[in-house]
């Protein structure tokens, strides 16, 4: 369970975290009830996935879930969108990285030659290492996850003794926007909780999984919701907002006020080992969902060959090749930019899978409890309704440029659909 939950909370407590105050800076410590709702519903989620694991304990996580209950073509979209969602975060990861040692090195901010060597360089050992044995990625999101974790306790703790209540001031600068800059500060805050499900995907693969991945999933969650909320209050309460803004590495300028500039390259080390963790467990998640729609015959079968330890190699490495063509094309751009992208183009992507895994949920229920007595079955429809209010709300909180860009991604998965249904030996009746 100690590694799955490292998994969950490493995968989560991740690149976002050392960014993202500089993002909602403009929003004011109003993004701290952007923060608030958004872990609530993450929690939810992570209940939903917690009981959907132990329905299904196979591999595959949202994808299972969708397909088994509405089908197909539900299935294949949702293994689609979350597949390329992946792969496409795991490139700004990986810049994210070399972003971070470039505070050591700074030839690799003014090279580009540099840093993309670096980047690949990790990206491909990582591959490696997953593609050879999953109990070393368990043992590497361990030491990570730990690494990671103790700086940002550290300044949880210390930080309380700093915070300035003027920093909070105003919390917004028009109170009638309020409702609307919390939805799109939570919208914001989701990218980080993206990887509350990642315990769900190598279920094959974990020991005793309809035990352990349930628990896993809730405690990582629950974990990472409590760094987060309060490191960002901490954050806010130390430095002023106006600071924060367009700050490349917030955390930096916290842990420089609470204990001097030694502690600037503790930070960054700790950034750092943060996307080195992350990318780490993404890796793992890039090969298991087209393993799984390989399997069921919607994804190309070569995607379903799996090694001699079970480890879908295959598609590992041809994620990564489309990681490496997306850094060689994007090379020469900022961190900034290409995260701001990032989590645009993801937000949409992630939360329909997470949509469809709280609607899968509800179906079973009511699907199960159709003789059940009205109280206990309203108790257990608690938790999927939430689930799909929270996503339909953060969707809409995202604005329509994200909503647009997650149609178009969506729908290009159609066109595959139609190949792979048309190369099955089994014919449409009329």
């Amino acid at each position: 369970m100690f590694r799955s939950t490292a998994l969950v909370v490493g995968n989560m407590v991740g690149t976002s975290i050392f960014l993202l105050p500089s993002v909602l800076a403009s929003y004011g410590s109003m993004s701290l009830f952007g923060w608030l709702i958004t872990s609530i519903g993450a929690i939810f989620l992570a209940l939903t996935f917690a009981n959907l694991s132990r329905r299904f304990p196979q591999s595959g996580g949202p994808y299972i879930y969708s397909r088994l209950v509405f089908g197909d073509f539900v299935g294949f979209q949702m293994a689609w969108t979350y597949w390329i969602a992946n792969w496409v975060s795991n490139a700004a990861v990986a810049v994210a990285f070399v972003n971070f040692l470039s505070y050591f090195w700074p030839a690799l901010m003014t090279t580009p030659t540099y840093s993309f060597l670096l980047s690949i360089g990790t990206l491909w050992i990582l591959t490696g290492i997953n593609a050879l044995s999953l109990r070393q990625v368990g043992n590497i999101q361990v030491l990570t996850t730990t690494l990671k974790l103790f700086p940002l306790i550290a300044i949880i703790i210390f930080g309380f003794f700093k915070i300035d209540r003027a920093n909070f001031s105003p919390l917004l600068s028009d109170s009638k926007n309020m409702f609307f800059t919390i939805q799109q500060a939570a919208a914001l805050t989701l990218f980080s909780f993206m990887g509350l499900e990642s315990a769900t995907i190598p279920a094959e693969q974990v020991q005793n999984p309809r035990k352990t991945i349930p628990r896993a999933t809730v405690w990582g969650t629950l974990i990472a919701a409590f760094i987060y909320i309060l490191s960002n209050f901490v954050v806010f309460g130390v430095v002023p907002s106006s600071k924060l803004a367009g700050a490349c590495s917030p955390f930096s300028q916290v842990s420089e006020a609470l204990f001097g500039s030694w502690a600037g390259p503790i930070i960054a080390a700790a950034a750092a080992f943060s996307c080195f963790g992350t990318l780490n467990g993404w890796i793992l998640i890039q090969g298991q969902i087209p393993m799984a729609a390989a399997r069921d015959g919607l994804f190309p079968a070569s995607f379903a060959k799996v090694s001699r330890k079970g480890i879908p190699v295959f598609g590992l490495i041809f994620s990564s090749l489309l990681i490496t063509l997306l850094l060689a094309m994007n090379y020469e751009v900022g961190l900034v930019e290409q995260f701001k992208f990032i989590v645009n183009l993801t937000t949409f992507a992630i939360l329909l899978p997470y949509l469809y895994s709280s609607a899968a949920e509800l179906l079973l229920l009511l699907q199960e409890n159709k003789n059940t007595e009205q109280i206990k079955f309203s108790k257990a429809m608690l938790v999927p309704i939430i689930g799909i209010i929270y996503a339909m709300w953060t969707i809409t909180g995202a604005g329509t440029e994200v909503v647009f860009l997650g149609s178009l991604f969506l729908f290009s998965s159609l066109p595959v659909y139609v190949w792979m249904k048309a190369n099955q030996s089994s014919k449409i009746r009329v």
